[in-house]
């Protein structure tokens, strides 16, 4: 890079997209954890014919799923969990609150039987005392606080403090007027709880748990929320929630819960503890009340979830932090009591086929249940035509897509209309980039789907019957440099993706942008 002109672009760009997030973010003080965010699995078991102890290890293994959080401490699968890489958080049934926290042996003996016969063969990482107290079971509240004291205090008697983690997960109904996120704050008559947790929490750098369901909030605000809102989909800017008091743009339902909770503990003056969202996701089925509850919009909000994720971009309010999430749930709870949708929560049937094939495709080794292998992008419908020409400039122009075969006589100019160029350019610039987390983007005009787009002569460049020549193209642009800025030695997270740059830019100024890739920067 011997250019200092080209040199100076790249630092302001650096700066404009990784560091300004980071300056006016606020401050919170505990450091992600080491190995990055994840996505776990929480595990049910109202389930007819579930797998035994040994064959759920080993699904989870086939699964490359590695964080699990049970809601018992089940010494069989505990046992069948030993000597694997699987981190598991083990759980205090809520009718066990009472006793445990009546009683300092009882925890202490809790803690023996559940949690230090097993560890460390058994990678237990954290305890969730009960599930949702404070709003399920109010009259148990002034129990919960001396419950996790006191199985505290029997992990530092067995050493293990430093190494496993307590928390107890919330509702997200603990927080009142949730939006916008920097109104929120908890529900006063629970502050008296809430204040000792966050302290714990704190003083042990422990994360707080919250179940947070985007399902529940468009079903409670149809009409207010849109459905795109709360699956990640992406949005034009008219459609981005914010919050008028600090102008923060909200593109998904999740973060601004997430950021909810940041504003409700900033209000106790905390500062320093994360949000660990221990359950969340969306059903796949209902009955005639639960219209959403269908198998595209639970692997829409789950598929992109997990990619959300692993993107690493962390929410509005706190972009240097993404909190970690537990999917609900790994299997499908066919015992539960209606409605229908309480059964169809699971990314398995109890048997372990999947009940759909999610879509996470560069996102990481996590589940082998992806169909992504055969995946496409093209244009959204009824996106307008100048709105997809703008796109399908870009994606042929800057994105460097492969756009040959939509010029006239070509075998994909047929029909000669925007909509079917741009699938096609879409297509190109996706498999092109190995159909990595956002690049069927293209600001909200674009979608994934399996359902392959080719017709007649004209072979999409993502259908199975072209894909090694594919292939073969796109490793012949990325050894040929054609263009592409690539950084050497410098670990830039997604924020600091060049294409995502270039693509403001482009709207905005494309000579500008035309004039940057003229130049071949190694």
């Amino acid at each position: 890079m011997d250019n200092p002109k080209h040199f100076s672009f790249l630092v302001l760009l650096f700066t404009v997209n990784c560091l300004l997030p980071t300056l006016i973010s606020t401050e919170i003080k505990v450091q992600q954890n080491k190995d990055g965010p994840f996505v776990g699995v929480n595990i049910g078991t109202d389930v007819s014919n579930l797998l035994s102890p040994s064959d759920l290890v080993a699904f989870l293994q086939l699964q490359k799923i590695t964080q699990i959080r049970l809601y018992d401490s089940d010494p069989e699968i505990l046992k069948a969990l030993a000597k694997t890489k699987i981190r598991v958080i083990v759980s205090v049934p809520n009718n066990q609150l009472i006793a445990i926290g009546s009683s300092n042996a009882t925890a202490a003996t809790w803690i023996g039987r559940n949690v230090a016969a097993y560890y460390p063969e058994t990678l237990i990482t954290g305890i969730s005392v009960g599930d949702e107290i404070l709003t399920t079971i109010p009259s148990s509240a002034p129990l919960l606080m001396p419950a996790i004291e006191s199985l505290y205090s029997a992990l530092v008697a067995a050493n293990l403090h430093t190494l496993i983690k307590i928390s107890t997960p919330n509702s997200a109904s603990i927080i009142l007027d949730p939006f916008p996120p920097s109104q929120a704050f908890f529900n006063q008559s629970l502050t008296p709880v809430l204040t000792q947790l966050l302290q714990f929490l704190s003083r042990t750098q422990s994360p707080l748990m919250m179940n947070l369901y985007p399902y529940y909030v468009f079903v409670q605000n149809k009409g207010v929320v849109p459905l795109e809102n709360s699956l990640f989909k992406p949005l034009t800017p008219s459609k981005e929630m914010v919050d008028p008091n600090t102008l923060l743009h909200y593109t998904n339902v999740l973060d601004a819960m997430i950021d909810s909770v940041y504003f409700s503990m900033r209000n106790l003056n905390v500062t320093d503890v994360v949000v660990l969202v221990s359950e969340t996701g969306w059903p796949s089925r209902g009955d005639s009340k639960e219209p959403y509850a269908t198998i595209d919009n639970a692997d829409t909000y789950n598929s992109n979830l997990i990619k959300h994720v692993f993107d690493r971009s962390g929410t509005p309010l706190h972009p240097e932090i993404t909190s970690s999430v537990y999917v609900y749930e790994l299997f499908n709870e066919d015992l539960r009591s209606p409605p229908v949708s309480e059964a169809n929560w699971g990314l398995f049937y109890g048997n372990s086929t999947p009940v759909y094939l999610l879509h996470v495709s560069g996102s990481g080794t996590f589940l082998a249940n992806d169909t992504t292998n055969q995946t496409y992008c093209v244009a959204n419908v009824g996106v307008d035509s100048k709105t997809l020409q703008t796109a399908l400039d870009w994606a042929c122009g800057p994105g460097r897509a492969n756009c040959s075969e939509i010029q006239p006589g070509e075998s994909c100019y047929q029909p000669n209309n925007v909509n079917n160029h741009a699938s096609y350019a879409f297509d190109s610039y996706y498999q092109k980039e190995g159909r990595s987390a956002g690049s069927c983007d293209f600001k909200g005009v674009a979608m994934i789907t399996t359902t392959d787009p080719s017709h007649g002569n004209c072979i999409f460049p993502g259908s199975k019957t072209v894909s090694n020549r594919t292939s073969q193209v796109v490793n012949t642009t990325l050894a040929s440099g054609g263009g592409r800025v690539r950084f050497v030695g410098y670990n830039l997270t997604t924020l600091c993706a060049v294409e995502k740059v270039l693509y403001l830019l482009w709207s905005f100024a494309p000579g500008f942008v035309l004039l940057f890739i003229s130049f071949r920067i190694i």
